[in-house]
């Protein structure tokens, strides 16, 4: 009896154990998941601080090329666009840009954040294409809105840089909002969106890992529009001054490329090897631009220049943005070097064109990014990213075609979507301040500061008391 007992104690423990295997491999297997939403969350938050912080790179960039009467002005028209475009954003913006609704725009059903709270998967359930369930499986939804929402806040910043020194404040405020709701989130959505006629997730397959389309050229040609109808700076070309502060350049440059590890390798949404990827083709394509940026001011030009080596650096990180998860390393290195040229020799052909885009956002914004688009046609490959597709030299010449495609509908889009937004601000509240505030400079005529304390009269100094 005592061997039949044994004998039954060890079948009896067996079938447990054969029964609780189930479950505990279901538990390791939510403690897995668990482990990665907040190894992948986490990555994702501090990816949209480092792309918040960009945007005040991009304040010191822009702010170190104007005249210190104007510096302010010029840091506030990126400043404010965190509190502009954030608010837009959370009550109408993200809904438009990424709830499913038509090819070209989302819908409003998150208007307001209804029904957009921490679930990570879902949330896109009931519409085409049916497998796609959430834009990414391993963050909260909420998540996913901050990190997008830190794109729309530079992308419209961006377009300042072609109109400083000449712009009311007010004006240039109502212009953030109507070219985030009528530019911006269109094209996020056609590129991004589900649904979206341009992209990947159920679109022709357009190309665009982190921006290269919907924030560089979409801005790019916006700010080409927006120099052209608001016009040239009453000093332009002959008394425009040079840069007041070369520092703040290196300073906004060193940011921004910094505050780019955030934008593209935070694309990938999560952390891993595609995330890997996009940082080391990031740096590659900045270092490779701004080499090769100093060697054209070298042997064209005499000397290379501080203020040089920013521009290259930002002309990489531009881009290598479409690319950014979809190439190798060797592939970024050509890209940055392509790129550099083409925005080298863009600068020059703005200047003979007396097109006044004071600090070259369409040179450098426009041409980079659509550069970059296009070449992602030629270098993507399946190799880094399965979710991609091959470009020409991997065998698919047919993807060329579809980025020159989606670049030249961004091109249409965003230039005929400024226009008609200009000629509205215009009839509101004008697109030009006064010509005597003009000539003081718009720290004073504008927000009553100085930078410097240069610029008010002793007698007139702004004290508290």
């Amino acid at each position: 009896m005592s061997g039949f007992r044994k004998n039954l104690a060890i079948a009896i423990l067996s079938l447990g154990v054969f029964l609780t295997l189930p479950v505990a491999q279901a538990l390791a297997e939510t403690e897995a998941m668990k482990a990665q939403i907040a190894a992948d969350t986490g990555f994702m938050l501090n990816s949209s601080g480092l792309v918040l912080l960009m945007t005040v790179g991009l304040a010191f960039f822009y702010g170190g090329f104007v005249a210190k009467k104007n510096v302010l002005n010029t840091l506030m028209m990126s400043f404010v666009a965190l509190g502009i475009v954030a608010v837009t954003w959370v009550l109408v913006g993200y809904s438009l840009a990424f709830a499913p609704g038509l090819p070209v725009i989302g819908g409003l059903q998150w208007a307001f954040l209804s029904g957009v709270g921490l679930e990570t998967t879902g949330y896109l359930k009931g519409s085409l294409p049916n497998e796609m369930l959430s834009y990414a499986p391993t963050i909260p939804h909420q998540t996913f809105l901050i990190y997008q929402g830190m794109f729309a806040i530079i992308t419209p910043a961006l377009i300042s840089g072609a109109i400083v020194e000449r712009v009311p404040f007010k004006s240039y405020c109502l212009f953030l909002v109507l070219w985030l709701i009528l530019v911006y989130c269109p094209m996020a959505h056609m590129v991004w969106g589900k649904g979206g006629f341009l992209g990947l997730n159920g679109g022709i397959n357009a190309l665009d890992f982190a921006g290269g389309t919907v924030v560089h050229t979409a801005s790019g040609f916006s700010a080409l529009v927006a120099a052209i109808v608001i016009g040239p700076r009453r000093a332009y070309p002959n008394q425009i001054s040079a840069p007041h502060n070369i520092p703040f350049i290196l300073l906004g440059s060193g940011l921004l490329w910094y505050g780019w590890f955030g934008f593209n390798a935070g694309s990938a949404l999560s952390s891993g090897a595609l995330a890997t990827t996009a940082f080391l083709t990031t740096n590659t394509s900045a270092a490779s631009a701004m080499l090769t940026w100093l060697l054209l001011e070298q042997f064209l030009r005499g000397k290379p220049t501080t203020v040089g080596a920013a521009t290259g650096a930002v002309v990489g990180l531009v881009g290598i943005t479409p690319s950014a998860g979809f190439v190798t390393p060797i592939s970024a290195l050509l890209i940055g070097v392509i790129v550099s040229v083409c925005c080298f020799f863009a600068i020059t052909l703005k200047i003979q064109l007396g097109i006044d885009d004071s600090l070259d956002t369409f040179p450098v914004h426009g041409v980079g990014g659509a550069v970059g688009a296009i070449l992602t046609g030629i270098f993507a490959t399946t190799t880094v990213n399965s979710a991609g597709k091959d470009g020409l030299i991997a065998g698919n010449p047919f993807q060329l075609l579809i980025q020159i495609g989606g670049v030249a509908i961004t091109i249409v889009f965003a230039c005929l979507g400024t226009y008609i937004i200009l000629k509205i601000v215009d009839a509101l509240w004008g697109l030009r301040i006064k010509p005597g505030d003009e000539l003081q400079g718009m720290d004073i005529s504008e927000h009553g500061e100085e930078a410097y304390g240069e610029e008010f009269p002793t007698s007139s100094s702004t004290t508290l008391f």
